[in-house]
């Protein structure tokens, strides 16, 4: 008898099969026991009729609690009201543990007590299709970047520098040193891409950001694609390309999980190109006319995102920020001199950025005159200073956060649903 999953029992129409899992949910009816069983791949009905098995085993039946772990054998036979189209007669059951009551029953329950739960709740069905939108989000980003023959380089966790200042780090010990937990791989791929042309980097990134709004965690993942010899139009090209991409591949592979989070689909279909871009100047006007009290200089806010958002039916690249609010390393527009050649895409739907880059300054001098306007140590950027002397090339990249991206597609409120275990200002467990 052969262990199967339950994703792929409609290959094994009238054959006895063996499954491994979990027991979902049940109910009976005098002779008959139906067991929701789950295996990780999908859920399906096992029948236990009392003439098909023995009275041990009908009794178990009694006695199972939801998630004790079990092996069903029987056969697989068709059934049309059923969402695989198919259901397994049990002929034997042997059980592995016997669960105790389980703390998240089919009750409504507080998003406070499911977080505290959250190593259990992955089981139930909301968590389990965020996590495998996830899945395919990342795949697909992989996917997209391998096909373009991107190189993928694993930057550094513990980091001696920071990206954009030191005041949203994790600072740790670092054997008498001082380290911080990186929250961007960006430097880093810059230097690989020197070395490869194209690369990227996809991992954890921290950020200590004092924020409790539904849009913030302290630990997500980050994608971080670089490229020599781009520029900022290349770059927000590219950032549309893999958007696109992403929304198609979801909606091909993931309609169930997409329908068990009951996400308007129709609002993704039409994710597709090319997205409107617009300056920042422009940006400023649409919200000033829109009753915003946004000032030319000042950065878009959550509101401001909104906004903007609230204009399209797709994602809009919003490019061309003031200098003073984007990162030391933003080149400077040769056509403005107040202005960086940067790039923020945001979400439709009131979703909010999910994509920041653009070029990088090139230029050693202007780059160390940067450094030291910013109170940088100069000694800690020493290594990326030596990336525009040995050479330097034009170049750009972007970072697009994982969490905000599954967070929009998905359709939720939170941010907090979109990882396995979040981290916040309020939790660090479990």
């Amino acid at each position: 008898m052969e262990w199967v999953q339950i994703d792929n029992i409609s290959s094994f129409d009238k054959e006895d099969v063996e499954l491994r899992g979990w027991l979902y949910n049940k109910r009976s009816s005098g002779k008959l026991h139906f067991l929701q069983v789950r295996d990780g791949s999908g859920i399906i009905q096992c029948v236990v009729f009392k003439g098909d098995v023995d009275d041990e085993t009908f009794d178990l039946c009694h006695q199972l609690q939801q998630e004790s772990s079990l092996i069903i054998r029987g056969t697989v036979r068709q059934d049309e009201r059923s969402v695989l189209g198919f259901e397994v007669g049990v002929k034997e059951i042997e059980p592995i543990q016997g669960a105790e009551a389980y703390p998240i029953s089919p009750k409504e329950h507080g998003i406070s007590y499911l977080m505290d739960h959250r190593h259990l709740w992955l089981r139930s069905n909301r968590p389990h299709a965020i996590l495998k939108v996830r899945h395919e989000i990342v795949r697909t980003c992989r996917n997209f970047l391998d096909e373009l023959n991107f190189t993928l380089i694993d930057a550094p966790i513990f980091t001696p520098n920071a990206c954009e200042g030191t005041t949203d780090l994790f600072e740790v010990d670092y054997f008498g040193d001082k380290a911080y937990l990186t929250q961007s791989g960006q430097l880093y791929v810059e230097a690989a891409a020197m070395a490869f042309g194209k690369v990227y980097c996809f991992g954890p990134t921290f950020r200590s950001e004092k924020s409790k709004t539904r849009r913030h965690l302290t630990e997500f993942w980050m994608l971080e694609p670089e490229m020599a010899y781009c520029d900022l139009q290349q770059d927000m090209d590219l950032a549309e390309e893999l958007v696109i991409y992403i929304v198609q591949q979801v909606l091909e592979k993931c309609r169930g999980e997409l329908e068990i989070l009951e996400r308007d689909t129709a609002q993704l279909e039409r994710v597709k190109g090319p997205f409107p871009r617009i300056s920042y100047d422009e940006a400023v006007s649409v919200l000033q006319e829109k009753g915003s009290d946004i000032k030319w200089g000042t950065d878009l806010g959550g509101d401001d995102e909104t906004i903007i958002s609230q204009q399209y039916d797709r994602p809009v690249l919003v490019h061309r920020y003031p200098k003073a609010v984007k990162a030391f390393y933003m080149k400077g527009d040769p056509a403005d001199e107040r202005l960086a050649l940067c790039v923020d895409m945001i979400a439709p739907e009131g979703y909010g950025e999910i994509i920041g880059g653009g070029q990088r300054e090139d230029d050693l001098e202007t780059l160390e005159h940067k450094i030291a306007a910013e109170g940088l140590p100069r000694e800690a950027f020493a290594w990326y200073l030596d990336l525009r002397q040995y050479g330097s090339v034009p170049h750009a990249g972007f970072g697009m956060g994982l969490e905000r991206v599954v967070t929009w597609l998905c359709g939720l409120h939170h941010v907090r649903e979109t990882i396995p275990f979040p981290r916040t200002m309020q939790r660090i467990y479990p």
